[in-house]
C-alpha cells in the first residue's frame, strides 16, 4: 500500500496548525482593529462634496424632465466637467431653482424616496 497515509498520525499536527492559524488571524482582525479602524474619522466636506457633484443623482430628474433630457444633461456635464446642477441649468431643461426642489439626495437613499 504505497503512498497510503494513516491520517490519524497527522491529525495532532493539522490541529495544531488550524490553532496557529486561528491565533495569528485573530491577532491580526484585533490589531487592525485597534490600529486602523478605530482611528477612522469621515471627512464629511469631502463626502458631501463626492455626494452633490455625482451624476448619478440625475435619476432625480427623471420624473420631472423624463430620461432623454436627464440623460443629455449628465452627458453635458460629464463632457464639460461641471457640476450636474451646472449642466442642467446651461442645458435649459431645469432651472436652479428647479434642481435645488428636486434634487434631493437625502431622499434617495431609502426605499420610500
Amino acid at each position: 500500500m504505497q503512498g497510503h497515509y494513516n491520517l490519524n498520525v497527522f491529525k495532532p499536527t493539522i490541529a495544531s496548525n488550524i490553532l496557529n492559524s486561528i491565533y495569528i488571524l485573530s491577532n491580526g482582525i484585533f490589531n487592525f482593529d485597534q490600529n486602523i479602524i478605530k482611528s477612522l474619522k469621515p471627512n464629511y466636506e469631502k463626502i458631501k462634496s463626492y455626494m452633490n457633484n455625482s451624476l448619478m443623482l440625475v435619476t432625480a430628474l427623471n420624473s420631472h424632465i423624463g430620461y432623454d433630457k436627464a440623460a443629455k444633461i449628465a452627458k453635458l456635464a460629464h463632457k464639460e466637467g461641471l457640476t450636474l446642477k451646472e449642466g442642467a441649468i446651461k442645458s435649459g431643461f431645469v432651472t436652479a431653482e428647479e434642481f435645488d426642489l428636486w434634487v434631493k439626495p437625502e431622499k434617495m437613499i431609502s426605499p420610500d424616496g
